[in-house]
């Protein structure tokens, strides 16, 4: 009698399975097909500072792949404010992380969505967002509304399959700065990272 498969590898699965309709359904919401891979969400959850006081928020966490390095990090989950767009998504998220304040909302509007949840500077702003279906205008005031509600010099965290950064590098108001294409994610990714001084 085969052994019933593991409850990681189904949650996997059913993951996959949840992104790829909900990107049928929206795909300049969701913006991609598969939730991001392991050592993506590693590499994203290394620059959070678990030591460093206030909460880390989340933008665009799906099914939690992120969510779960940023625990393993060692960011209490109490300290996570996750921002999530899909109401089944927000759902399982409560369930995978009853801790966590989980919101539904628009992360581009991030002022209006966290007013009067976040009560101190955050320690880092973590985005899965897909930056490139919007205007660069767009994407530039949701960079200056996380920095403005974070410590001076927090990170905020932008993974991209592009070529160029999906926020430009170069800007007298804030530096930016790239990893390593992770090259075991599918596809294929880099992480930017952006401060303001």
């Amino acid at each position: 009698m085969p052994h019933p498969k593991p409850q990681k590898k189904r949650d996997i699965l059913e993951d996959e399975a949840r992104f790829l309709r909900s990107w049928f359904e929206r795909p300049l919401v969701t913006g991609a097909v598969t939730p991001s891979g392991r050592m993506l969400a590693r590499t994203m959850a290394s620059y959070v500072d678990p030591r460093l006081a206030g909460p880390v928020i989340e933008l665009g966490p799906g099914t939690g792949p992120v969510t779960d390095a940023l625990v393993r990090r060692g960011i209490a989950p109490e300290r996570l404010v996750l921002v999530e767009y899909n109401p089944d998504f927000c759902k399982l998220l409560r369930r995978r992380f009853p801790k966590a304040t989980v919101l539904q909302g628009d992360a581009y509007d991030i002022r209006a969505t966290l007013e009067g949840v976040v009560a101190e500077p955050a320690c880092a702003t973590i985005s899965s967002l897909p930056l490139f279906t919007k205007p660069l205008e767009q994407r530039l005031d949701l960079l200056t509304a996380a920095h403005d509600l974070m410590h001076a010099d927090a990170p905020f965290v932008q993974f991209t399959y592009a070529v160029v950064p999906p926020i430009p590098a170069k800007s007298t108001t804030y530096t930016a700065s790239r990893s390593n294409k992770v090259w075991l994610n599918l596809p294929p990714a880099r992480v930017w990272v952006y401060r303001r001084p």
